[in-house]
């Protein structure tokens, strides 16, 4: 059974950091490209990070750039999201989501990130 369990949410600073882990339940995580989303209230699903397979191809969506960091440990079934120099904007429930190269997708249940003085 495929899933996904997002953890290391919580509440920082701004300028504060926080690193998100999403752990995977199997071997087939090795297949599957990587994503980082996130959605605050009232605003919708948006793309914050992209790793591919292997880890050599990563992307990330504008308002993170330079900021986050996406990664990932094939032997250990983990996806991470290093953030930096959180802003309250970053404030969202962020999600993992895994996707074949069929293009079948599975998203964990997500964790709060809370950035507020």
């Amino acid at each position: 059974q495929v899933q996904l369990v997002e953890s290391g949410g919580g509440w920082v600073q701004p300028g504060g950091s926080l690193r998100l882990s999403c752990a995977a339940s199997g071997s087939w995580f090795r297949t599957y490209a990587m994503s980082w989303f996130r959605q605050a209230p009232g605003k919708e699903r948006e793309m914050v990070a992209v790793i591919d397979r292997t880890g050599n191809i990563r992307r990330y969506g504008d308002s993170v750039k330079g900021r986050f960091s996406i990664s990932r440990d094939n032997l250990k079934n983990m996806a991470y999201l290093q953030m930096n120099s959180l802003k309250p904007e970053d404030t969202a429930v962020y999600f993992c989501k895994a996707r074949a190269t069929d293009a079948t997708e599975y998203w964990g249940q997500g964790t709060q990130v809370t950035v507020s003085s």
